[in-house]
């Protein structure tokens, strides 16, 4: 990646300023919003945190070699002795004013990709799996940012976060656009969108999917949360490079709400209503995938994908729109679906022949947790098995909901614990449990044994979902990250082996 040295003072062009103490007339070699990672040279930006302000590191960065602060604080040479003689920038605000500069100091990257960006509660990761899938078959490299993974020129990295900081983000599309790639898929969270992580990026498209009941324990209802996804569509309208397109689940009720908000943007919307602009119908369901008709601008065509379910129609169709707002041929897109290759922890298969069928899924909503089992219910299984749990430190009131859901599309309920975190995994669950209506379903702390339950009590023609983790190969306790592999569990349990974490750990 081929990034020249910026002066700070033409670098600040790009952002707000409300003042400047000591002179911008310095080299600015790179950009950090973490004190511990600061290089020499580095422009350090102290950005609030959600336990302290950046503001309380500048020592820290300017010690490591630090050339400047940005900050939105009022701070003084007597309050940190540490910052004479080092240039303070004062904006507005910090985090917006770090997605500007880093889309100024990577050089608008953005600009020469088709990017395509996905929002919603559901549907997000595999929405923009398709999409990196069709522009690399069609001939358009793609890069992915996401749940899962990233994935950049010649690099595929497990992700830290859905989405990165925005000096990250700008960082790995200057690499995705030197490399050779043309197009990008982002999955774009809500937590993103109200730390203006996305701030400087311009979209070709901006999914929405649909809007359940999640993240509450941050954004406190389900109208802020609907609030924060509209963001990706007001910051469309406020592009100046590219006339990005919205497109929009209309069958979903926020879907349809958020076409009354949006102005001045093209909209595409998609689904199975008759208005839709893509619009799927005649669905037929399989075990190893789904055929359905797509009927779009002014023609039909048959859709064959090896993704199984209605949810997955929707993100096929979602796909497909966006990538034919990005400027791929709808017909080759198209005939791209047919080759899906499986997108981790999302209704996969575990690979191990029985006379019973085992899946893994993220599904940790209580509408994903219906979602998945209607689809699995579409099989015609003898039974439906559910594994199932509920995170800790995170939206409390949905666990009783995830525990109804599960209740009413299994036949057998095993609830068990699922990334605790810093909370008591029991008493985790027994918050779920308070959804549960009758007391046919069996509980196991241990996530192994419950698995291992599941497994064992599974008879022919049964479907076994273990759901909640989906692609995560750890679980998360007050002690920390431990090996933690749904498929590779349940693949052993299946397989009569015991899952050893020692060996999972040197994997």
């Amino acid at each position: 990646m081929n990034i020249s040295d910026m002066n700070l003072e033409t670098l600040i062009q790009s952002t707000p300023v409300i003042s400047v103490m000591g002179s911008p007339d310095v080299t600015v070699m790179g950009l950090s919003c973490d004190s511990r990672s600061v290089r020499g040279g580095d422009l350090f930006i102290a950005i609030p945190g959600s336990i302290e302000n950046g503001i309380h590191f500048v020592s820290e960065a300017i010690e490591k070699g630090a050339i400047a602060v940005v900050t939105d604080k009022d701070i003084s040479r007597k309050e940190i002795p540490s910052i004479a003689g080092v240039p303070i920038v004062r904006v507005p605000d910090a985090r917006v004013a770090m997605a500007a500069l880093s889309a100024s100091f990577y050089g608008h990257p953005s600009e020469s990709l088709a990017v395509a960006g996905v929002t919603g509660t559901n549907g997000k990761t595999t929405t923009a799996w398709i999409i990196r899938h069709l522009c690399d078959v069609v001939g358009r490299p793609c890069g992915l940012v996401g749940t899962i993974e990233y994935v950049l020129p010649g690099i595929v990295e497990p992700a830290s976060r859905t989405t990165p900081e925005s000096i990250d983000l700008q960082r790995m599309l200057a690499i995705m656009k030197d490399g050779g790639f043309r197009a990008a898929a982002l999955e774009v969270s809500s937590h993103a969108l109200i730390q203006h992580r996305i701030g400087g990026v311009e979209f070709d498209a901006a999914i929405f999917t649909n809007l359940t009941q999640d993240h509450l324990d941050y954004h406190g209802s389900m109208e802020e949360y609907f609030e924060a996804k509209r963001l990706l569509f007001t910051g469309l309208a406020k592009q100046t490079k590219k006339k990005g397109r919205a497109i929009i689940n209309s069958d979903d009720r926020y879907g349809h709400r958020l076409l009354d908000r949006i102005q001045g943007v093209p909209i595409i919307t998609y689904g199975q209503g008759s208005s839709c602009h893509f619009r799927a119908s005649d669905i037929t369901y399989t075990a190893t995938g789904t055929i359905f008709r797509l009927d779009a601008k002014g023609r039909s065509y048959l859709v064959r994908t090896p993704l199984i379910g209605l949810f997955n129609v929707y993100n096929t169709v979602a796909a497909l729109a966006a990538t034919s707002a990005m400027g791929l041929e709808l017909r080759r897109a198209i005939a791209a679906v047919a080759t899906i290759p499986q997108v981790p922890g999302r209704l996969e298969r575990v690979p191990v022949k029985r006379n019973f069928q085992a899946f893994v899924d993220y599904a940790h909503t209580p509408d994903a947790l219906v979602n998945v089992l209607s689809t699995l219910r579409q099989l015609n299984p003898a039974r439906i098995i559910t594994v199932f749990g509920c995170g800790g430190d995170r939206d409390r009131a949905k666990r009783p909901l995830m525990a109804a859901a599960v209740e009413q599309n299994s036949d057998r309920v095993i609830l068990t614990s699922d990334n605790p975190r810093g909370e008591d995994p029991l008493e985790i669950m027994n918050e779920a449990a308070r959804g549960f209506r009758a007391r046919g379903h069996e509980s196991y702390v241990d996530r192994e044994s419950a698995i291992r339950r599941a497994v064992e009590i599974a008879a022919p023609g049964d479907i076994v979902l273990v759901a909640g983790k989906g692609h995560e190969d750890y679980q998360e306790t007050e002690s920390g990250r431990h090996p933690f592999d749904d498929v590779r569990v349940t693949a052993h349990a299946m397989a009569g082996k015991e899952f050893d974490e020692r060996e999972e750990a040197r994997r």
